[in-house]
């Protein structure tokens, strides 16, 4: 459990994607990538995930990652990966969550310290390759497609539609081939 600042608050999901992705890097040699808003992604899979629910002085955030190979059934393979799948070796668990941890500490650390810019650069390095891509999200039961252009200075996703620039702030987006 956490106790930021209003400030960290609001990009503490952000910079946990960041430090989940480093830490896997450390321990593993991988390169994850980041989607929207809180998934961590290899080879265009899904390899981990962070929820963070909110109370009224408090995050309460946790993350999990495939380590595990596994036998997905057809239609979740091609959406997820694990490390050993990825790495085609078995993996040392407690490095790569030493590593998370260590991560995410730093990147707590970064937030309550006020450098915000160095989580979002960092965020926005590892996402490079998830933006520029069609999306699709839901508002009100209808769904909404657009390009997705950068993620703001407060963590929205910013989403260029037919009838302009849309900030999308929660939910689930989905990326279109």
């Amino acid at each position: 459990m956490f106790r930021p600042n209003a400030g960290a608050a609001r990009l503490l999901t952000l910079a946990a994607g960041v430090a989940v992705a480093e830490g896997i890097a450390r321990a593993t040699g991988l390169d994850p990538e980041l989607k929207w808003p809180n998934d961590v992604h290899c080879q265009g899979r899904k390899l981990a995930g962070i929820l963070a629910e909110r109370g009224t002085d408090h995050v309460v955030l946790g993350f999990g990652i495939n380590v595990l190979q596994a036998v997905y059934p057809p239609d979740v393979r091609a959406r997820a990966t694990s490390l050993e799948l990825e790495l085609g070796r078995s993996v040392d668990r407690a490095l790569v969550l030493a590593e998370c941890l260590a991560a995410l500490a730093a990147r707590y650390g970064d937030l309550n310290e006020g450098r915000d810019g160095a989580v979002m650069a960092a965020w926005r390095m590892r996402a490079a390759s998830m933006l520029g891509r069609r999306v699709e999200w839901d508002v009100a039961g209808a769904s909404q497609r657009g390009l997705a252009e950068r993620v703001d200075d407060d963590g929205a996703l910013l989403v260029r539609t037919e009838s302009g620039l849309v900030r999308v702030i929660s939910g689930e987006v989905r990326w279109i081939p």
